[in-house]
């Protein structure tokens, strides 16, 4: 992996985040390579998220990828999502269904490039992620398996600076999720950049990242390596042993 490759740095606060009294404060950086951010349902996972990608607007605080600043509260700079080159893949994959598969992975690239040219990347992308043969199928007809394939051809496709996964394998069995993870590593080395990923599955967290951030109630409870903070359990069908939080 390149060494030279940007970071992404957040430094953010988000107030009342989704409409109720809870306040992130979130400050950590995500090198090239999987990050896991890990932590209970309601604990700003999601909200930092939308924080990196544009999707909301922080109260405070500050989010650049190397040089270039995506948001910055005192110098009131705030880059919309489209011009972050940001991919996002959501737990409900949000695959259009009027879309074959090369229709919805084509949509993700620019407009600007030709025609012939968006089919071949689409095509390259949907066999790299081994789902080739759905290209002239609708999502209606695709297993979740294959649904998580076509959205992961949709996202890498436009080559982003940054990916944002957040549980697209929560539905999964352990099998599946084995493969993907598979894949995806492959994709972030070969292209080096940060990817983080949300997930409550120990042994996904284990097997895809690099690194794992913990958080709680909104703050950052610990920052360090897999097997720091996610260390072996004795069962190996266990998949929720509490992590380790010191720093």
């Amino acid at each position: 992996m390149k060494t030279d490759a940007p970071a992404l740095e957040v430094d953010v606060r988000v107030e009342r985040a989704r409409g109720r009294d809870f306040t992130l404060d979130a400050k950590f950086t995500a090198e090239p390579g999987v990050t896991i951010l890990y932590g209970p349902s309601g604990s700003g996972k999601s909200t930092t998220l939308g924080a990196i990608a544009g999707l909301l607007t922080p109260s405070g605080g500050r989010i650049a990828l190397g040089s270039d600043v995506w948001f910055d509260a005192d110098k009131r700079i705030s880059l919309p999502a489209e011009r972050r080159g940001i991919a996002f893949v959501f737990q409900s994959l949000a695959l259009f269904p009027h879309m074959t598969a090369l229709g919805n992975v084509e949509y993700g690239l620019p407009r600007s490039m030709p025609r012939a040219e968006r089919q071949s990347r689409a095509h390259e992308m949907l066999g790299r992620m081994r789902v080739a043969h759905l290209a002239a199928r609708r999502p209606s007809t695709f297993s979740g398996g294959e649904g998580q394939r076509v959205a992961l051809a949709r996202a890498f496709a436009p080559a982003p600076r940054l990916v944002l996964l957040d549980e697209p394998f929560s539905a999964m069995d352990r099998d599946l999720r084995r493969d993907f993870v598979a894949d995806v590593r492959g994709y972030v080395a070969e292209a080096s950049i940060p990817l983080i990923h949300v997930t409550h599955h120990r042994n996904e967290a284990r097997a895809l990242g690099d690194r794992v951030i913990l958080i709680q109630a909104g703050r950052i409870q610990a920052i360090g390596s897999v097997e720091e903070l996610l260390p072996p359990s004795a069962d190996k069908m266990d998949d929720s042993l509490p992590l380790r939080t010191h720093r």
